[in-house]
């Protein structure tokens, strides 16, 4: 059964850190690309941060050089460490796969204050 279960999010305040962690399970990561959405109220999901199968990394704009993905193959777990959070940064955050999703978790709230 194919699963995706994000977790590590939180409020903090403006300039601080979270990582987020999502597990899958069903698929192994290693040879997908993976990526890091965020979806804000009111608006669409988009797509902040992507892993591919070689390990190379591309970003939004707006994250690069704050935020960070990585994997780890072993334990079948895509990570997000996001640094300097601005309020901007508020919104849900759910992981997928960016070349064919499958269903989708339930996600991680991230709020941050100003």
């Amino acid at each position: 059964q194919v699963q995706l279960v994000e977790s590590g999010g939180g409020l903090v305040q403006a300039g601080g850190s979270l990582r987020l962690s999502c597990a899958a399970s069903g698929f192994i990561i290693s040879i997908n690309a993976m990526g890091w959405y965020r979806q804000a109220p009111g608006k669409q999901r988009e797509l902040v941060a992507a892993i591919r199968s070689d390990g190379s990394t591309n970003y939004k704009d707006s994250v690069k050089g704050r935020f960070t993905i990585s994997r780890d193959n072993a334990k079948n777990t895509v990570y997000l460490r996001m640094n300097s959070l601005k309020p901007e940064d508020t919104a849900v955050y759910y992981c997928n796969r960016p070349q064919g999703w499958v269903s989708w978790g339930q996600g991680t709230q991230v709020t941050v204050s100003s």
